[in-house]
């Protein structure tokens, strides 16, 4: 019953939260009383208020003394919340969004591969090998190119050491599943270039700090100079943020 009141919770969080980021309720506006919530749900009141709850964590909602439950603006959301970031590119496929996300890449990833190749473990180095390896096989249809991408990336933030860095993990995740598919779009590939995320290990592996933030800058720098092309080109044909929910 627990499990089954968590998952209820959850799917409700999950569909009121795009439901806010979308718009269908508006910032500064009262959020729907709880009766109706509950009776649209067919849940209990101890359910709908443990999402409530969880939402207002998130900073997407605003319980008032006496006033009720108010949506809250744009700028009071956690944008470090993978929940909150999911949902935002759901919304509306946006390159400024993820010209944002990469340089929040380019301020951590590349001090994380200095900080493995400084002090990670033999097993944090060994995962980041692993992920390598993936990303060969997914060369030849053997594992799935995106997954192991992604296994990379959190390897690395794992090895750095930095409890901060591991527990952004979630964060990367969930962005990478959209900035890595767009990038890899925009270079007319299926898979990423195993080469340039091998030139990151082999300065962790060499124990060079320097070579291994040198050869991860240049990899998250690569992504953003694809952006901002992108970005260009659509601001002389007039196009402007796409709409679609992903490339």
């Amino acid at each position: 019953m627990v499990e089954s009141n968590r998952s209820l919770t959850q799917t409700i969080v999950q569909d009121l939260g795009l439901a806010i980021v979308c718009g269908t309720y508006s910032a500064g506006n009262p959020f729907p009383i709880e009766a109706e919530l509950c009776k649209h749900y067919q849940v209990s009141r101890s359910i709908l208020r443990e999402a409530v709850k969880m939402l207002t964590s998130k900073g997407l909602l605003n319980a008032r003394p006496r006033q009720g439950t108010w949506v809250e603006p744009e700028q009071s959301w956690n944008l470090l919340d993978p929940d909150v970031l999911r949902w935002l590119l759901e919304r509306k496929f946006s390159l400024n969004l993820l010209a944002e996300f990469t340089e929040v890449r380019l301020a951590i990833e590349p001090q994380a591969a200095a900080l493995a190749a400084e002090r990670g473990s033999e097993a944090q180095v060994a995962q980041i090998q692993r992920a390598i390896e993936r990303m060969e096989a997914a060369e030849v249809g053997d594992d799935d190119p995106l997954l192991a991408d992604i296994a990379f990336h959190v390897a690395v933030l794992e090895a750095s050491g930095n409890r901060f860095y591991a527990r952004l993990q979630d964060l990367i995740d969930t962005a990478l599943r959209i900035s890595i598919r767009l990038t890899n779009q925009f270079k007319g590939v299926a898979v990423a270039s195993v080469a340039d995320h091998r030139k990151v290990l082999d300065g962790i592996l060499a124990r060079d700090p320097e070579r291994a933030r040198a050869a991860s800058c240049a990899l998250i720098s690569e992504a953003m100079e694809l952006i901002q092309k992108v970005q260009s080109e659509s601001g002389k044909t007039g196009k402007g943020e796409s709409e679609k929910t992903g490339p």
